[in-house]
Protein backbone atom coordinates (compact mmCIF):
# COMPACT_ATOMS: atom_id res chain seq x y z
CA UNK A 1 0.00 0.00 0.00
CA UNK A 2 1.89 2.98 -1.00
CA UNK A 3 -0.26 5.59 1.31
CA UNK A 4 3.09 8.33 0.88
CA UNK A 5 1.06 9.37 -2.48
CA UNK A 6 -2.28 9.85 -1.00
CA UNK A 7 -2.87 13.11 -1.16
CA UNK A 8 -6.85 13.49 -1.22
CA UNK A 9 -9.17 13.14 1.42
CA UNK A 10 -10.90 10.24 -0.40
CA UNK A 11 -7.11 8.20 -0.63
CA UNK A 12 -7.03 8.61 2.64
CA UNK A 13 -10.39 7.20 3.75
CA UNK A 14 -9.96 4.66 1.23
CA UNK A 15 -6.91 3.25 3.05
CA UNK A 16 -8.15 3.96 6.39
CA UNK A 17 -11.60 2.44 5.58
CA UNK A 18 -9.37 -0.78 4.19
CA UNK A 19 -8.26 -0.88 7.82
CA UNK A 20 -11.50 -1.34 8.69
CA UNK A 21 -12.67 2.14 9.82
CA UNK A 22 -16.02 1.75 7.74
CA UNK A 23 -18.71 3.01 9.84
CA UNK A 24 -20.13 6.29 9.14
CA UNK A 25 -21.12 8.66 11.37
CA UNK A 26 -23.30 11.97 11.92
CA UNK A 27 -24.02 14.60 14.29
CA UNK A 28 -27.29 15.31 15.76
CA UNK A 29 -28.09 17.26 18.97
CA UNK A 30 -24.64 17.29 20.36
CA UNK A 31 -24.19 13.76 19.47
CA UNK A 32 -22.19 11.19 17.40
CA UNK A 33 -24.60 8.75 15.62
CA UNK A 34 -23.37 5.49 13.65
CA UNK A 35 -25.73 5.51 10.72
CA UNK A 36 -26.17 2.49 10.08
CA UNK A 37 -26.41 1.08 14.05
CA UNK A 38 -27.74 4.15 15.33
CA UNK A 39 -25.35 4.27 18.53
CA UNK A 40 -25.01 7.40 19.97
CA UNK A 41 -21.82 9.09 21.50
CA UNK A 42 -21.11 12.23 23.45
CA UNK A 43 -17.47 13.54 23.52
CA UNK A 44 -15.99 11.16 25.88
CA UNK A 45 -17.39 8.30 24.00
CA UNK A 46 -15.00 9.05 21.01
CA UNK A 47 -11.25 8.07 20.51
CA UNK A 48 -9.29 10.44 17.56
CA UNK A 49 -6.77 8.14 16.99
CA UNK A 50 -5.45 10.08 13.44
CA UNK A 51 -6.02 13.03 11.71
CA UNK A 52 -4.90 14.94 8.52
CA UNK A 53 -5.58 18.48 7.51
CA UNK A 54 -5.98 19.64 4.13
CA UNK A 55 -6.06 22.89 2.15
CA UNK A 56 -7.84 22.90 -1.07
CA UNK A 57 -5.59 23.32 -3.91
CA UNK A 58 -7.31 25.93 -6.00
CA UNK A 59 -8.70 27.95 -2.70
CA UNK A 60 -6.97 27.95 0.27
CA UNK A 61 -9.37 29.35 2.22
CA UNK A 62 -11.45 25.52 1.14
CA UNK A 63 -9.99 23.69 4.16
CA UNK A 64 -10.76 20.08 6.16
CA UNK A 65 -9.79 17.82 8.66
CA UNK A 66 -10.50 14.41 8.33
CA UNK A 67 -11.08 13.03 11.96
CA UNK A 68 -10.06 8.46 12.63
CA UNK A 69 -11.81 7.69 14.83
CA UNK A 70 -12.73 4.63 17.47
CA UNK A 71 -16.36 4.84 20.12
CA UNK A 72 -16.36 3.15 23.23
CA UNK A 73 -18.22 0.62 21.44
CA UNK A 74 -15.31 -0.58 19.43
CA UNK A 75 -16.88 1.00 15.95
CA UNK A 76 -14.32 2.51 13.92
CA UNK A 77 -14.72 5.00 11.00
CA UNK A 78 -14.12 8.24 10.10
CA UNK A 79 -15.51 12.10 9.85
CA UNK A 80 -14.92 14.89 7.46
CA UNK A 81 -15.14 17.94 8.57
CA UNK A 82 -14.96 21.32 6.79
CA UNK A 83 -12.76 24.16 8.99
CA UNK A 84 -12.22 27.56 7.76
CA UNK A 85 -14.98 30.40 7.06
CA UNK A 86 -17.33 27.02 6.30
CA UNK A 87 -16.99 25.25 9.45
CA UNK A 88 -20.23 23.40 11.10
CA UNK A 89 -19.70 25.56 14.33
CA UNK A 90 -21.56 23.05 16.15
CA UNK A 91 -19.98 19.45 15.03
CA UNK A 92 -16.03 22.01 15.78
CA UNK A 93 -17.44 22.33 19.27
CA UNK A 94 -18.47 18.72 19.75
CA UNK A 95 -14.29 17.83 19.17
CA UNK A 96 -13.27 20.35 20.96
CA UNK A 97 -15.14 18.40 23.96
CA UNK A 98 -13.44 15.42 23.34
CA UNK A 99 -10.97 14.79 26.47
CA UNK A 100 -7.05 15.31 25.71
CA UNK A 101 -7.11 11.59 26.78
CA UNK A 102 -8.98 10.23 23.85
CA UNK A 103 -6.82 12.15 21.58
CA UNK A 104 -3.58 10.01 19.69
CA UNK A 105 -1.88 9.37 16.69
CA UNK A 106 -1.79 5.86 17.56
CA UNK A 107 -3.50 4.31 14.07
CA UNK A 108 -1.71 7.30 11.77
CA UNK A 109 -0.96 5.70 7.97
CA UNK A 110 1.39 7.95 8.16
CA UNK A 111 3.48 6.90 11.10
Amino acid sequence: MENEFAKHEKDYIKIYTEKGYNSNFHYQKDKLINSETKNEYTPKDIYIVAEHRYEGMSDPSDMSILYIIKTSKDEKGTLLLGYGPNTDLELAEFFKKIPDGNVSNSDNING
